[in-house]
């Protein structure tokens, strides 16, 4: 359920706006969130970039919906307002808070209104504060991220935030698995990181999360019952190292979090998962070409001596996730993506047990596929109509399991295989 509420957050008109630039200057196909070496720095020192002087506030309006089919009928409605398959939906309908607060200081917010669940609640956040400054030879850009997503800050499209494939069905399945880093606490955490930026090639960050009450929770629409009972403070780091060669550009880098929850709050035990990431990125542009690629690969150990007390769960596991895409784009127009995914993890009968559809008849974790993807997008040029208040995506997306919770044939023990939830995803996806 976590995981569900968070959104993946946009290209918004009104930073084109504010730098009176082209949304294509940011992003790598003109509209979403894959960002160019340009908008990497834009994010990096605070969104204040830019000095066109509007008399309109920097809020900006998405919509995200389409058609979702998967090969074989779900066993129960995804949502209570769908059918079993072949729904039509709004996912979800987001208003932004996207630009320059102060001469150092700018800001990311959305309220996302979901279509599956009918309800409204906050979503991404991102506050920070930034500036540079030369010490000697060296240049440093240094600030502060205020935001309520592990990752939602960074700079690159290989961490969980901000990975491909930037949308996706809501109604359709998923494997059961995923490292509590990869918007496992997403919006119902706060934290601050500090980062700085040496040389426009070394890039450290460190600060820490900590859980939200039960009462601001449910204030921001997420509910108590969506609460992860985080013990203490949750620290988080990362250190990339990057390289900008002109038509060519490289970043390798590490991430991490340690992460106590309380299962029963009303216990001291905790569960403990120690997420630690290694991701790179490679982006190749030369005149109407442009060919990107993310690799990113996560190791979590879950020591769970509250659950295993309670006779749920064994002791010590550890979860593996690799998610690699690939996406070539002509004049930021057309795009066409393969990306491919694999989980992988201790077996654990308590954590995995069979049941219809979202179970595994062998208590594992094991999922693997793959993603094709055709995107047009004919906005957000230099020469767009009505830029930059108008912008779209449209496309096709197909999600393919050779396994999924465990094996390829009858994973759940009710008979259904992996492929059974192969999904076509024919979506529409835009901005003003």
């Amino acid at each position: 359920m976590l995981v569900l509420l968070s959104g993946r957050a946009p290209a918004l008109p009104s930073f084109a706006r504010q730098t009176g630039m082209p949304c294509s200057q940011c992003h790598t196909v003109a509209y979403g969130p894959a960002l160019t070496v340009y908008g990497r720095q834009f994010k990096l020192n605070g969104y204040v970039w830019g000095d066109v002087s509007t008399p309109i506030p920097p809020l900006a309006l998405m919509v995200q919906g389409g058609f979702t089919h998967t090969s074989k009928d779900q066993v129960d409605k995804p949502a209570p307002h769908n059918a079993t398959n072949d729904n039509l939906s709004v996912d979800q309908v987001s208003a932004f808070y996207g630009g320059r607060i102060t001469k150092s200081v700018g800001a990311f917010v959305q309220v996302t209104y979901s279509g599956p669940d009918r309800h409204t609640h906050w979503d991404n956040l991102d506050v920070r504060y930034a500036h540079s400054i030369s010490m000697g030879d060296h240049s440093v850009v240094f600030g502060v991220s205020l935001n309520n997503n592990p990752t939602v800050q960074d700079l690159w499209n290989s961490t969980p935030a901000w990975g491909f494939p930037y949308i996706a069905s809501a109604l359709a399945p998923t494997p059961a698995a995923g490292a509590v880093i990869s918007g496992g606490i997403a919006q119902s955490v706060l934290g601050a990181t500090a980062y700085a930026m040496i040389d426009d090639h070394l890039y450290l960050e460190t600060g820490g999360y900590r859980g939200l009450s039960n009462s601001w929770l449910s204030r921001a629409g997420i509910g108590a019952d969506a609460s992860p009972h985080m013990d203490g403070i949750a620290p988080y780091w990362r250190g990339t190292w990057q390289m900008d060669l002109g038509a060519q550009y490289f970043s390798v880098g590490v991430f991490g979090m340690d992460i106590k929850l309380h299962p029963d709050p009303t216990l001291p035990a905790t569960d403990r998962f120690e997420d630690l990431g290694f991701d790179a990125t490679y982006q190749y542009t030369h005149d109407a070409h442009a060919l990107a690629a993310n690799l990113a690969l996560i190791h979590e150990k879950q020591s769970l001596d509250a659950s295993f007390a309670a006779g749920n769960t064994a002791p010590d596991n550890h979860l593996n996730t690799v998610t690699l895409d690939v996406s070539y784009s002509y004049q930021q127009t057309w795009s066409s993506s393969i990306g491919l995914f694999n989980t992988s993890g201790s077996t654990d009968m308590g954590l995995y047990a069979p049941a219809p559809q979202s179970g595994s008849l062998t208590g594992s974790p094991d999922s693997r596929g793959y993603i094709l993807l055709l995107e047009y997008i004919p906005f957000g040029k230099l020469d767009s109509f009505a830029r930059p208040w108008l912008n779209l995506r449209v496309g096709l997306q197909y999600t393919g399991y050779t396994r999924f919770n465990g094996t390829g044939t009858n994973y759940d023990g009710f008979g259904r295989a992996a492929s059974d939830n192969n999904t076509l995803f024919g979506f529409l996806w835009f901005a003003l």
